[in-house]
C-alpha cells in the first residue's frame, strides 16, 4: 500500500527532508550521506537555511566541515562557528549538530553570538 501526498509542494520538502544534509537530489542511500548522518546531524533550522540560501556542500566541503568541528571539539569547544570557504555554520560541537548556515551575502553585518570558538577550514 503506497501513501502518495497529493500536495506537490509538501511531497517535495518530504523528499528534501530525506535527502542528505546539503548534498544535492542525485546523493545515494547508503553513501556518503548516510554515513555523514551518523557523524554530524542538521537542525531543522540549519535544512531550511541550507535550502534557502541554495548552499550545497559535497562530501569533500563536509568532510572539512567535520575536521574542524573536531578540532573544535579538541579544545573542548561547546558552540563553534565553523567557516569554509564563503560558508559559515554555527556548531553544536557537544551534540555534533549543524544549527545554522549562511552564505556570503547573509554574513554581512551579522553579529554571532553564545559561540565560545571559531574555526576555518
Amino acid at each position: 500500500m503506497t501513501n502518495s501526498i497529493q500536495n506537490t509542494k509538501i511531497a517535495e520538502l518530504a523528499g528534501q527532508a530525506t535527502n542528505s544534509v546539503g548534498l544535492g537530489r542525485n546523493a545515494q542511500p547508503g553513501g556518503f550521506d548516510s554515513i555523514l548522518a551518523d557523524r554530524l546531524k542538521l537542525s531543522g533550522h540549519a535544512q531550511t537555511r541550507l535550502a534557502s540560501r541554495n548552499i550545497e556542500l559535497g562530501k569533500e566541503e563536509w568532510e572539512r566541515v567535520l575536521g574542524g568541528v573536531d578540532k573544535a571539539a579538541e579544545k573542548g569547544s561547546k558552540e563553534s562557528l565553523v567557516m569554509i570557504d564563503d560558508i559559515a555554520l554555527v556548531v553544536s560541537v557537544r551534540n555534533r549538530t549543524v544549527i545554522t548556515a549562511m552564505d556570503r551575502e547573509n554574513l554581512r553585518n551579522n553579529v554571532f553570538t553564545n559561540i565560545d570558538s571559531a574555526v576555518i577550514v
